[in-house]
């Protein structure tokens, strides 16, 4: 067994405590590689922003376990060296089994996630209660889900919304001994969140999805109060990049996400982890689909994937600075 505190990480509990106070969220940044990790860190480096790691079951097989768990030590060196030792975490997203969650334990991760939201709820407390009480051995902080949350996500799906109840969260809670409760109140998974037929068009001709139900939210902030709240499925959707993937011979049609002015305005609550993963697979897929139509003759994966990297960093530069305001809280 690895201890994360031997890689350098750190767990959820002070982070996000000092998050509630504030009024701000952690991003929870989606990686599989090393473009992703590095543009992460030097991101969250230069605007002084804590951040979780977040590595999904899907992600995990794609990378080899052994190599993450030395890419995370490496992210924890790799900061030093850009000269701001910021608190990072190891996060796993969407576990679903406690076999899974205990292996990630066992590699050096510092937090995890048991999503137990598609069993009967019951089923939920039992599995949750179980991953909480090894997780806990250990100081790795669990997060654990009431609610569904439509879309896709790697092997994560589900065709409708089922809003969190807020009657249940205490009775969750204080059962489980779970450290954040991720909770669904209108943000959904993937690129495709919402159909144009469920949005209306503001002043400006741009599509805009139903708002975000806020009244749920400030309802479980009053049945537990200052307890870390957690959105996943929290991607915007930039136009712009969907545009360039369509320009250079994509087929997004409707990608529709989440006006960041509702994700800060959640950041300012209780919700202290915003989870970010589709909006940079789009600046990915943007940047390399660019080069590849404007320089045909490249084949260098290091002039295609380095601008990748690049035009990542520059978003999650703007996600930590002005949407997220965890900007300077490292």
């Amino acid at each position: 067994m690895i201890h994360y505190k031997e890689l350098g990480l750190v767990n959820t509990k002070e982070m996000f405590q000092k998050a509630v106070k504030g009024g701000y969220a952690i991003p929870a940044f989606n990686f599989n590689n090393m473009e992703q990790l590095q543009a992460i860190i030097s991101a969250c480096v230069e605007t002084k922003s804590p951040v979780i790691l977040q590595v999904s079951s899907g992600a995990r097989k794609y990378a080899n376990q052994t190599l993450l768990r030395y890419m995370a030590q490496g992210a924890v060196e790799y900061a030093k060296e850009l000269g701001y030792a910021i608190p990072i975490v190891l996060h796993l997203d969407h576990g679903d089994s406690f076999e899974l969650c205990k292996s990630c334990i066992d590699m050096g991760f510092s937090s995890v996630m048991i999503d137990g939201s598609h069993l009967p709820y019951e089923k939920n407390i039992e599995l949750t209660k179980q991953v909480v009480e090894y997780a806990h051995k250990y100081d790795v902080t669990v997060e654990g889900e009431l609610g569904v949350l439509a879309g896709i996500e790697d092997e994560v799906q589900a065709d409708h919304h089922t809003y969190t109840e807020p009657d249940q969260v205490v009775d969750f809670v204080n059962r489980t001994g779970v450290d954040s409760l991720a909770i669904s109140i209108g943000t959904s998974h993937g690129a495709f969140k919402f159909t144009p037929a469920q949005c209306t068009r503001n002043a400006n001709g741009i599509l805009v999805p139903p708002p975000l139900r806020f009244d749920i939210l400030k309802e479980i902030e009053k049945r537990i109060p200052g307890f870390p709240i957690v959105l996943h499925g929290s991607s915007s959707v930039p136009q712009e990049y969907v545009e360039t993937i369509n320009k250079y011979g994509g087929a997004l049609k409707d990608s529709i996400g989440i006006p960041e002015e509702q994700l800060r305005e959640a950041a300012k609550s209780a919700v202290c982890k915003i989870n970010i993963d589709s909006d940079g697979r789009l600046a990915m897929t943007a940047a390399v689909r660019e080069v590849f139509a404007t320089k045909p003759a490249e084949f260098d994966p290091r002039k295609y994937l380095g601008p990748a990297r690049d035009e990542l960093k520059k978003l999650y530069m703007h996600k930590t600075i002005h949407v997220l305001g965890s900007a300077n809280k490292a």
